[in-house]
């Protein structure tokens, strides 16, 4: 369904009341109740269906023996009374997402159910809704990034996962059209690093967030080396592979300056906390609390790397095949 640009919601604009900053730790009601609209539109409502409530069921039910099975329960809500009941799902489903406190739990939730969503309500006659079906599952994609903006949540749904987002502009400048690259084949590894790096920002685990970050920075040059035919060691670390990009003509002459600033930059933002922070033992005392601000910059500067050596490549190809 369209988003409205509602006279209220101009008006909060008007008076500076929209949000400005995001926040993470907290899933406005409002934004939960929007979800469970979108989810209506898109999976679909059992009772107002005579030929398909079936399968709507099936779906509601499927996403809530995920999330019992997960969270090491029998049921999300103990009042519903027999858990294998398909009836029942879509109910229990938004009593229990209404009224979680835990956050992360409330984006699991939006992450499996949209994924449906895109996987299965798009496929033709979802629902009997003939070719309308990958429509409706599109706007439902559309609608739940919108209403995360409008509600101030600094996360948006992109390529099956949920990933937090810190800046718009740096996202739809740099994040966007990263991914976009890390979607060809050759860079499958990349992506799944890229995107793990994300989810575990998103679930705390920031640590780990570093190391897949310094993975995708390798990976990408890796794949770029071997696409170039570049000899380069299997084994080379994040230095060893800038160099073997420069030396091979990667990056043209005229480059070469500004590029030594950026590798000077990548390889303390990158590869020196992972492996201070991340990559090596704690010792006899508790490793140091990496802070949010520095995991934000190294995600936002690998992305802007995998953009960057994909450019360049692609400039290169077209001047020396």
């Amino acid at each position: 369904m369209a988003v409205f640009d509602l006279y209220s919601k101009r008006r909060k604009r008007e008076l500076g009341q929209t949000p400005d900053v995001f926040t993470y730790d907290e899933i406005p009601q409002g934004l939960r109740t929007q979800v469970v609209h979108i989810w209506t539109d898109a999976i679909g409502e059992p009772s107002l269906s005579e030929w398909h409530s079936e399968d709507m069921r099936q779906w509601y039910h499927e996403i809530v023996k995920v999330l019992r099975r997960e969270y090491s329960v029998f049921k999300l809500v103990t009042r519903y009374m027999d858990p294998n009941d398909p009836r029942d799902a879509q109910g229990e489903l938004t009593e229990w997402f209404l009224a979680e406190k835990d956050a992360a739990r409330v984006l699991d939730a939006i992450e499996l159910s949209f994924r449906v969503i895109n996987n299965v309500c798009a496929e033709f006659n979802y629902a009997g809704r003939g070719d309308r079906a990958a429509k409706i599952a599109k706007e439902a994609l559309e609608e739940l990034n919108t209403r995360f903006k409008e509600n101030g949540v600094g996360y948006q749904y992109m390529d099956g996962q949920i990933v937090r987002v810190d800046s718009q502009l740096v996202h739809r400048e740099v994040v966007v059209p990263a991914l976009t690259v890390l979607r060809g084949k050759a860079f499958k590894n990349a992506q799944n690093e890229f995107l793990s790096a994300y989810e575990h920002f998103r679930h705390g685990k920031k640590q780990e967030a570093l190391v897949d970050c310094y993975k995708c920075f390798e990976s990408t040059m890796k794949v770029i080396c071997t696409k170039r035919k570049s000899p380069f060691d299997p084994k080379a670390a994040a230095k060893d592979l800038v160099n073997v990009c420069m030396s091979n003509g990667l990056i043209p002459a005229y480059w070469q300056t500004h590029f030594n600033g950026l590798r000077s930059v990548l390889e303390s933002a990158i590869s020196t906390p992972r492996n201070r922070q991340a990559g090596h033992g704690a010792g006899a005392g508790p490793a140091p609390e990496v802070p949010d601000e520095l995991v934000s910059y190294v995600l936002h500067m690998t992305a802007a790397t995998v953009l960057f050596l994909a450019e360049a490549e692609k400039r290169l190809a077209v001047i020396k095949p």
